[in-house]
């Protein structure tokens, strides 16, 4: 995974926990559940963790991991997911890269200027 990414939501089947990331607290709450529904979702049919966040140019990432002994995590069928995923919540994926890229890039552009004093 990127470690540079910023990770806006996530689900693991392991540990059957849901994160939400506060940073983007702004969001509204029908989309933090429709989000939230994605997440568990997908993790309840293909297993291992999935996560959607964001690369350093705000791009919007969906990411999908498994433990390595994992026999029955379906590779395939996650790739497959989210295919689907992304094709069916294009609109709502858009928007998410807007509000990232408006408030939280723009944010830290802003706290990057004012730490060089310009």
């Amino acid at each position: 995974m990127d470690t540079s990414a910023v990770i806006l939501c996530g689900a693991n089947s392991y540990e059957q926990k849901y994160y939400f990331n506060e940073k983007f607290s702004k969001i509204p709450e029908s989309i933090q559940e429709e989000l939230h529904i994605i997440c568990v979702l997908f993790t309840e049919e293909v297993g291992g963790a999935f996560m959607i966040g964001f690369d350093d140019d705000g791009s919007l990432m969906i990411i999908t991991d498994a433990d390595e002994g994992d026999l029955l995590y379906d590779e395939i069928g996650a790739g497959l997911l989210v295919k689907e995923v992304r094709k069916r919540k294009v609109e709502l994926f858009e928007s998410l890269e807007q509000f990232y890229k408006a408030f939280i890039l723009n944010e830290n552009k802003e706290e990057k200027d004012n730490a060089a004093g310009t």
